[in-house]
């Protein structure tokens, strides 16, 4: 089975069942989706899977043929994507084990909404953060749809 991850194609050829967050962090060695709960309840595994957010523990290998397959490894070679950049503006993380989850969460939901609300933001955001940091999330999460908006 072919599929691309970050940009480049890989083959894949072992058990169909196994889940795409250790694909990605023991055979591709790509340690930035990380385990939590391995329930799909957490979100700290999630990854883009044909633009879309998912979180990678439950999706099974054999799902992901010629999927197209984005980690946050890809956002930005300099680590200043524009999400990136307003998490370290605000200040958002604190033990940080769920912030690249709760990072490719935003990248998806301002794609989808550039100008998203608070309750928007609410809404749209499942990841869970153990230390709490909701507050400066959502501040980040308005903060990076202003760099999009003005192209930085």
């Amino acid at each position: 089975m072919k599929l691309s991850v970050n940009g480049v194609s890989r083959d894949y050829h072992g058990d169909p069942d196994m889940p795409l967050l250790w694909f990605l962090r023991e055979d591709l060695k790509l340690k930035g989706a990380k385990p939590g709960c391995l329930i799909a309840q957490c979100g700290a595994c999630t990854v883009h899977v044909n633009g879309e957010a998912m979180r990678s523990c439950s999706l099974p290998m054999s799902t992901l043929a010629d999927a197209r397959v984005e980690t946050v490894e890809a956002l930005s070679k300099d680590g200043l994507h524009p999400v990136q950049r307003a998490w370290i503006e605000e200040d958002v993380a604190q033990c940080g084990y769920c912030q690249t989850g709760q990072i490719m969460a935003v990248v998806a939901l301002l794609k989808a909404n550039p100008k998203p609300t608070d309750t928007d933001i609410d809404e749209a955001l499942s990841n869970l953060c153990r230390c709490g940091t909701y507050n400066r999330i959502r501040k980040a999460v308005h903060r990076a749809a202003v760099l999009m908006a003005e192209g930085k």
